[in-house]
């Protein structure tokens, strides 16, 4: 069930030149508690839920596919105003504003960002108090399993969608991303970034990234397990400095039946000028044989980033070995300042 649904972010690369509307204001609304039809669940996770209004920089690349005004949910998690939301409503961020569910807007920052898992911490300004959500775990969750999906539109209403888990697996996507455990949600919410999947006890179990497929839709979920680990990290340092930086190309790729394809480049990526081109087959990295998306970022990410990466593609009848010096993603963005 939703009231007033509209879609809240743009996927990531999905709508590749999507844009989210620019910031408003809006009339104060009803506390969420006091609005009768909704379970239990919503109520208690409810309080938490802010919406995100983002101005990105204009010229970075993420805003080319992204927009430069972005919207999504967020749900807050630690008595200081931190609030967990998806990495790419933030990404380049130059001002956000979180707006309450009475409708009060205040300033946040970017409070860490990490893009391996695709998570997001801003932190709200001001004094509080500041209401929070119980973070839970996904490790039991299965095919079947009930849950909520929690966020706002943009015009600051709740938009709650009753649902299951469809399956739990691996997810990989063309930008150099993957999830060994992903939550499968359906049917998917319209205001599906930043939303939160919550179990029937309202704790929240998973953060809402993409949605994919036809109406009903699904939305892939990141797991909170990958979140809870390191969200302390994120406050401190703004990125996950304990985990090894993993080498990055700036390619984007295309899994078929047949194997991985070539299919585009980051404009910041080293992979850009390295000699790759569109319909490029790859066959092999640093020497090992890959036949599908999830197995070409296994061999990537083996070493660490700055390594030399060496991709063998097929391209016509002959095969390429192209070389391709790595880099730490991390030192394009705009990150925070401590």
């Amino acid at each position: 069930m939703t009231r007033r649904p509209v879609v809240a972010a743009t996927a990531l690369l999905l709508l590749p030149l999507g844009a989210a509307a620019a910031p408003h204001a809006s009339d104060p609304r009803p506390r969420p508690g006091a609005l009768a039809g909704e379970p239990s669940y919503v109520q208690r996770v409810a309080p938490a839920i802010v919406g995100l209004h983002v101005r990105a920089d204009e010229r970075a690349p993420s805003s080319a596919r992204l927009g430069a005004r972005r919207f999504g949910s967020a749900a807050i998690f630690d008595a200081r105003g931190y609030a967990v939301t998806v990495s790419y409503v933030l990404m380049d961020a130059l001002a956000v504003e979180a707006q309450l569910r009475d409708g009060t807007t205040v300033p946040a920052r970017v409070a860490g960002l990490d893009l391996d898992t695709g998570l997001g911490v801003v932190q709200l300004i001001g004094p509080g108090p500041w209401p929070t959500a119980t973070l839970g775990q996904s490790r039991d969750a299965a095919s079947g399993m009930l849950t909520g999906t929690v966020g706002v539109d943009e015009d600051n209403e709740l938009v709650w969608v009753a649902g299951t888990v469809q399956g739990v697996r691996r997810f990989s996507g063309f930008w150099e991303y993957m999830l060994d455990r992903a939550l499968m949600i359906a049917p998917g919410s319209p205001s599906w970034g930043g939303s939160v999947i919550v179990d029937d006890g309202g704790a929240i179990v998973g953060v809402s990234s993409l949605r994919l497929g036809e109406p009903p839709y699904v939305n892939v979920a990141i797991p909170i397990e990958t979140f809870v680990p390191v969200k302390d990290e994120l406050i401190a340092a703004g990125r996950v400095v304990s985990r090894r930086p993993r080498p990055w190309l700036g390619l984007y790729t295309q899994a078929r039946p047949d194997g991985v394809f070539v299919d585009g480049f980051s404009p910041q990526g080293p992979a850009a000028l390295a000699g790759f081109r569109r319909g490029d087959r790859i066959v092999s990295v640093n020497g090992v044989a890959v036949r599908s998306q999830e197995e070409f970022y296994e061999q990537l990410w083996r070493g660490r980033a700055g390594d030399v990466i060496r991709v063998a593609v097929k391209r016509g009848d002959g095969t390429h070995v192209i070389a391709v010096a790595s880099i730490d993603r991390y030192r394009l963005l705009r990150l925070p300042r401590r």
